[in-house]
């Protein structure tokens, strides 16, 4: 003999048992990876040798006009904006794990920028380094 598990619908009257309710929290994060390069100079003739100088730069940069970047030193990251324009990022300290994995992470503001004295550098390793201050990097010929 077979038994048969019968279970009772509703019936039109009853409210179906309420369905139980996730609670929980919703980090979203937005980072930007950003694979750096450490740009080694060619021998080139003394006439297009194009070295930088730093002038004053910008408190804050947006994220998205941001087109690539080179590590100019343990404490200096140059990013190279969408409009050609060159501007070096000065770290609050050496940073010698941003090279190591050829890239590392951006985390922008809620507003979309990038801002010196807020916003840090993370390694692909987990170290954070601070941003000092951005400077414009201007073309001088030698």
């Amino acid at each position: 003999r077979g038994s048969m598990l019968l279970m009772r619908a509703p019936a039109a009257t009853e409210q179906a048992p309420p369905r139980p309710q996730a609670r929980g929290k919703v980090v979203i994060q937005r980072q930007v990876i950003v694979r750096s390069v450490r740009v080694r100079p060619k021998p080139a003739s003394r006439a297009t040798h194009v070295g930088w100088r730093e002038s004053k730069g910008l408190q804050c940069v947006p994220v998205k006009a941001i087109a690539g970047a080179s590590l100019s030193g343990q404490n200096s990251v140059d990013f190279i904006l969408k409009d050609r324009r060159r501007i070096r990022a000065r770290l609050n300290a050496a940073c010698p794990a941003l090279d190591y994995y050829q890239g590392f992470y951006l985390s922008p503001g809620e507003d979309g920028m990038l801002c010196a004295d807020r916003d840090f550098v993370r390694s692909r390793m987990g170290r954070e380094c601070g941003i000092r201050r951005f400077r414009l990097l201007v073309p001088v010929r030698d």
